[in-house]
């Protein structure tokens, strides 16, 4: 294992970068990143880490190169994941924002030296790996995309710079000053509920205490091309969605396991809101709840990282607890009951 003295992040000051940061800090690693002029983090934010700004989607690949000489390493943390919905067509807008500039910006630490970079995926890709008559990257423009991302980035490394890929699943945790991504793609849904209404199925879940470990595990210790699916606690939506209920004092709420065509038809009608918006989800609407939220989408730790990369386990219902509490501050004096 070649000893990293520095690593630069895109995306360093995003929920996943900024843990990474820390996380590089404790092991003695120079850090830097790069933030847009308009989002520059507060004074908690680690004053060790070195803030440049600008817009990477918007710089020369000459002005990437000079950003990253004399980085040893990179952690590919930015772009757009599936809950934000941009104008139609969706492919066009995450091939451009995910494959497109990635690749870009490895090429362009290669020519500055750069040895070794970690480029943070999905676990779609993992299960469209694992299940290739389920269509995933036929289905949906998002999961596609992720997948030409990881097969580009890879290549771009070529035989001269260690590229490997991380494949993340739900992720759980609270920054400062930030508001959760969670908060009103799901917590504010089902707060509004009178009954919660879900499909069957479930997902992997990490923290972002665990994020932060595999992604500083695969620059140390990564393999050139390998694709590393981060397992973690597995959860089937009844057992997730009742931990961020009781969080919220709702222990009385009922949730009911519904038919996958009852909620196809909810999806297809915010499909329909969105078109009339000229929006178009990366996950086809149509198809998302057989394809996807029905299923069990759980990945087996023998499998996953936790050895390799040294990822320790655990705190999975804390972090999903302490993501409710972030977002509604005046349930901080609650006692809640961890089931």
């Amino acid at each position: 294992m070649n000893k990293i003295k520095n690593v630069f992040i895109i995306g360093g000051t995003g929920l996943l970068g900024y843990y990474a940061a820390l996380e590089f800090l404790k092991r003695g690693i120079y850090v830097s990143t790069i933030s847009l002029e308009g989002d520059k983090p507060g004074d908690w934010y680690p004053k060790d880490v070195n803030i440049l700004y600008g817009d990477i989607f918007l710089m020369s690949n000459t002005e990437l190169k000079s950003m990253l000489t004399g980085f040893d390493a990179l952690v590919y943390a930015a772009g757009p994941d599936d809950r934000f919905i941009p104008p139609a067509p969706s492919f066009n807008f995450f091939h451009e924002r995910l494959v497109l500039a990635c690749e870009r910006v490895i090429l362009s630490a290669k020519e500055a030296g750069v040895k070794t970079c970690t480029v943070l995926n999905s676990y779609f890709s993992y299960f469209h790996r694992m299940y290739p008559e389920w269509e995933l990257a036929d289905n949906h423009p998002y999961i596609k995309c992720r997948i030409m991302q990881a097969d580009k980035a890879i290549a771009a490394g070529d035989n001269t710079m260690k590229v490997s890929v991380l494949e993340l699943p739900y992720i759980f945790g609270a920054m400062p000053d930030r508001e959760v991504l969670w908060k009103q793609m799901l917590f504010e849904r089902i707060r509004k509920m009178p009954i919660v209404m879900f499909p069957k199925g479930g997902t992997t879940i990490i923290t972002v205490k665990q994020a932060a470990e595999a992604i500083c595990g695969a620059i140390e210790r990564g393999e050139h091309g390998k694709k590393y699916p981060v397992a973690g606690e597995n959860m089937d939506w009844k057992q997730l969605l009742r931990i961020m209920l009781n969080a919220m004092g709702l222990h009385k709420r009922k949730i009911i396991t519904i038919p996958v065509i009852f909620a196809t038809w909810y999806a297809k009608s915010e499909s329909r809101r969105n078109k009339k918006k000229g929006l178009e989800s990366g996950l086809n609407h149509s198809k998302l709840m057989k394809d996807i939220q029905s299923r069990e989408l759980y990945i087996n730790r023998d499998i996953g990282t936790y050895n390799e990369l040294q990822v320790s386990y655990g705190g999975v219902k804390e972090a999903i607890i302490e993501s409710v509490i972030h977002s509604y501050p005046h349930l901080k004096s609650r006692k809640i009951r961890l089931i």
